[in-house]
């Protein structure tokens, strides 16, 4: 299958020297995609919240049909650039938010994050919008909830190319795994916002 960014150029996987181990990276970040999904659910069927993970706009080019019940898309293209992956209402407000994680220890890379992204929660929070991130550390489980636009002034001042997670930790509020929802982040945007 080939797909094609919005200035129309073919994305092709570079070829790499294969690793002495095998890494599976098809997954990453669906266990906190997964459980916020879940979260969204929870806080919609008891109307705390409307909140739903927006699409990623691709544009189907082509199709095989071996079988009518083995269709396969062998060519598509992203119409644009997406901006974040939730946004939603609550409390009357705006909410727009991107979800990441690392398996780094001590340090959240800014690689993670596309500008067009953290130009759009600029632009909430400029607005009067909810904008924020929930950023985990796979390791050791830490989640922490932080304000885009705390986020966005901190990494303007670092020096890095990371944001060590102790200045995550002073300038949000962590949150912990739950049952029920599994990522209960609104009280973390009660602290952030209200």
């Amino acid at each position: 299958m080939s797909f094609r960014y919005p200035n129309g150029k073919l994305y092709t996987a570079a070829k790499h020297a294969p690793s002495p181990r095998p890494t599976n990276r098809g997954n990453r970040g669906m266990r906190l995609e997964d459980d916020i999904n879940d979260s969204i659910s929870y806080y919609r069927n008891r109307k705390t919240a409307v909140i739903h993970k927006k699409p990623t706009p691709v544009q189907i080019v082509n199709v095989d049909y071996p079988a009518r019940s083995r269709a396969k898309i062998t060519e598509a293209y992203f119409r644009q650039a997406s901006t974040t992956d939730y946004n939603g209402i609550y409390r009357g407000y705006h909410l727009d938010f991107e979800a990441k994680e690392t398996r780094q220890k001590q340090s959240f890379p800014f690689k993670n994050f596309h500008d067009h992204q953290l130009n759009h929660l600029a632009a909430i929070s400029d607005q009067g919008g909810c904008a924020f991130l929930i950023l985990q550390f796979v390791e050791s489980e830490e989640i922490f909830v932080i304000k885009a636009d705390v986020f966005l002034q901190l990494k303007e001042e670092s020096t890095r190319k990371s944001l060590q997670k102790s200045v995550i930790a002073a300038h949000s509020v962590s949150i912990k795994r739950t049952y029920t929802p599994p990522i209960d982040f609104l009280p973390a945007v009660d602290q952030l916002f209200f």
